[in-house]
């Protein structure tokens, strides 16, 4: 007799409760002895699991999508039956996740800790492979990973990440004496320190289609950002024709997420201090973070803008990780910022920061052959995150099998950043995994070589790093960050082998000459650096020409060697003029006078044109303002591994709130 029977019985009064109850449990111990054990689903982000759990059959096996009704549960997968020596085991989680801890137990001293080998070792595979190592027969190659593909930051005493990384390494003290520059803070108390980036009351408006008076009114965090996201865009190689390839199935170009982080408003505090009857004032929230980007780039993906305090740019990470893996985007800019601009927060060991990365599925920026700076391996937030920030995890900062970032490790290289606490951490970690260096993290010792650990077979494992941030609102988040082997290009290829142009573009011409001038010096740097005589580095014109955006003001010259490119842009910068071969357009009066772009037939025009060799032809039209996909243009050519050439340049100058009124903006006065 069947459970339904029993019930059945019962309810028509022909079964007694004693004897109902007794059939129902000797029929559910019936199921049970001849079922295989049930999967139990774990509650959001525990990864609660024993030490006798089985690992999957399958450690390449993707996990399936994280079911509708719960966007943020990380996705369980199906293990295999329990043996007889477990038959208690729990369901694992993805085969590269760290080991998890029991709620009710203490953490270790170094609970992130991987061993080189043991049941939680990361599985053998592409990742530690040596270089041309095949994954097994119908396994894929990578797993339910995200590479960072570009990345930027703007940082105390660091205009860019490449002196950032320098104070990183050397551990300097970046703490300096609040700006008299910094317009807004006169009544912060003498001799007060922090941790202030230079120059944020300046902005490059037009390079964004952005009005002076507007930009007067729009929160330095939110030009910051706008200017940290595009570097990394850029970096990554997706302002161009790339950003439009961003596509999810079925869904529309430009499917670019961007996920912000930011708690302060200062700026509209500063307005209301001020503010009179009909005079505009800055917008109070942080919606205009994510949704001025959005709007300048006509993306698709989701925008969102995060206040978990000194977590929320590692929330942000969480969010994108979650939205990438429902495809609700195909790349996503993370990022956070925090400014000072009201003297009420100007505290002993304040900081600043602003930082963006730019994440994709890994197995897409391989597909793209994308320049992989690190990979995100695994994301976490809310209790999981909570639980695992113990003060005993702030005491082990550096060990030889890993990195560990903190919110404390944060503060001493930058300051109490608040909302850039998070990005400035993830950034620690990227660029020492990617460099393969620890830094110092208490200001004293030095940099240290960072050695890889093998596992039982010698097999030397990827770098680690483990990034946690804990406010003291309770909010908490993690992320843990893996080295990605150096892609190496491809064989055959020679540096400065590319025969297609060497294309630059801006808003106006002051800014083409400014970025013409950077790349000259840029490139002269990289030939003092090393790079073989005469040759331009490998893949720089095939990054410039698919990676970046074709602004109205615009620059062609033959990628022939870069000495005649550097003495060229150098021409160029001084005089307007760049030689014989060069050319030059500036289509802010109008583009594409023939309507080209519109037809559909010129799609296949142009890649017939570039098949043929007839490049000067091509590089004529995009001059002229013809929409070029040159990301379809160069699927015909060998590729090559993309340089990581400059940013372009943004003109700045001081834009601050109006005294007058009007809302016109001003330039700020010092303060001191």
């Amino acid at each position: 007799m069947d459970e339904r029977e029993i019930l059945t019985r019962f309810k028509a009064g022909t079964l007694g409760r004693d004897d109902a109850a007794r059939l129902l449990t000797g029929a559910r111990q019936a199921r049970t002895d001849t079922a295989p054990p049930r999967p139990r689903a774990d509650p959001p982000l525990t990864r609660t699991r024993p030490e006798t759990a089985p690992r999957p059959t399958d450690p390449y096996a993707r996990p399936p999508a994280a079911p509708p009704g719960d966007p943020y549960t990380q996705p369980p997968v199906q293990p295999p039956a329990a043996t007889p020596a477990e038959p208690y085991a729990q369901p694992s989680v993805r085969p590269d996740a760290d080991p998890p801890v029991p709620l009710e137990a203490e953490p270790s001293a170094e609970p992130y800790a991987r061993p080189s080998a043991g049941p939680y070792a990361p599985p053998p595979g592409p990742w530690y492979a040596e270089p041309g190592a095949v994954p097994p027969p119908g396994r894929p190659a990578v797993e339910d990973r995200y590479a960072v593909v570009g990345i930027a930051g703007r940082y105390p005493l660091a205009p860019d990440l490449h002196a950032h990384w320098e104070n990183l390494r050397t551990g300097r003290d970046t703490s300096r004496a609040v700006p008299v520059t910094r317009p807004g803070l006169a009544p912060a108390p003498p001799g007060r320190r922090g941790h202030f980036l230079d120059d944020v009351a300046e902005f490059d408006p037009e390079f964004f289609g952005i009005t002076p008076a507007e930009g007067a009114l729009t929160d330095p965090q939110e030009r910051l950002f706008l200017e940290v996201a595009w570097e990394a865009l850029e970096n990554a190689g997706c302002t161009g024709s790339r950003l439009d390839a961003l596509t999810t199935p079925g869904g529309p170009p430009r499917a670019l997420g961007v996920f912000v982080g930011a708690s302060s408003h200062d700026y509209a505090l500063l307005a209301a201090a001020s503010w009179t009857d009909g005079r505009p004032a800055p917008a109070a929230g942080h919606g205009g973070l994510p949704g001025r980007l959005a709007s300048a780039l006509e993306l698709t993906g989701p925008a969102r803008a995060v206040d978990t305090a000194e977590c929320s740019a590692l929330t942000a990470l969480h969010l994108a990780v979650g939205a990438l893996r429902r495809e609700e985007c195909a790349a996503a800019v993370v990022g956070g910022v925090e400014l000072l601009l009201h003297p009420s927060r100007i505290r002993e060991d304040a900081g600043e920061g602003v930082g963006a990365v730019v994440l994709k599925p890994l197995r897409r920026a391989l597909d793209d052959g994308d320049r992989v700076h690190a990979v995100i391996r695994d994301t976490a937030d809310g209790r999981t995150a909570r639980h695992r920030d113990r003060p005993a995890d702030t005491r082990t900062h550096q060990r030889t099998d890993g990195a560990h970032e903190t919110r404390e490790s944060t503060a001493r290289r930058i300051g109490s950043a608040g909302a850039a606490t998070g990005i400035a951490a993830l950034t620690a970690a990227v660029l020492q995994v990617r460099h393969g260096v620890l830094a110092p993290r208490d200001g004293r010792g030095a940099a240290a070589p960072w050695p890889r650990t093998c596992d039982d077979t010698g097999r030397e494992l990827p770098r680690t790093a483990t990034v946690e941030i804990a406010a003291d609102d309770g909010c908490a988040a993690r992320a843990v960050v893996e080295e990605h082997p150096a892609a190496e290009a491809p064989a055959g290829e020679e540096p400065g082998g590319d025969d297609g142009p060497f294309l630059l573009s801006a808003p106006t011409p002051a800014h083409l000459a400014a970025t013409a001038r950077r790349f000259a010096d840029w490139l002269a740097g990289a030939a003092d650096a090393g790079h073989p005589a005469g040759a331009l580095p490998a893949g720089l014109a095939r990054a410039l020409r698919a990676g970046r955006a074709a602004l109205p003001c615009r620059l062609a010259l033959p990628a022939s060697d870069a000495p005649g490119v550097i003495a060229a842009l150098r021409r160029f910068a001084d005089t307007g003029s760049a030689g014989e071969e060069a050319r030059t357009a500036d289509l802010r009066g109008g583009a594409d006078p023939m309507d080209l772009g519109g037809l559909p037939q010129t799609r296949d025009y142009l890649t017939a044109l570039w098949r043929a060799g007839h490049r000067e032809q091509v590089t004529r039209l995009w001059l002229n303002g013809v929409d070029v996909d040159w990301t379809a243009l160069e699927a015909a050519s060998p590729g090559t591994a993309p340089a990581e050439p400059p940013p372009s340049v943004h003109l700045r100058r001081p834009l601050w709130l109006s005294t007058d009124g009007a809302g016109a903006p001003r330039e700020p006065e010092p303060t001191g």
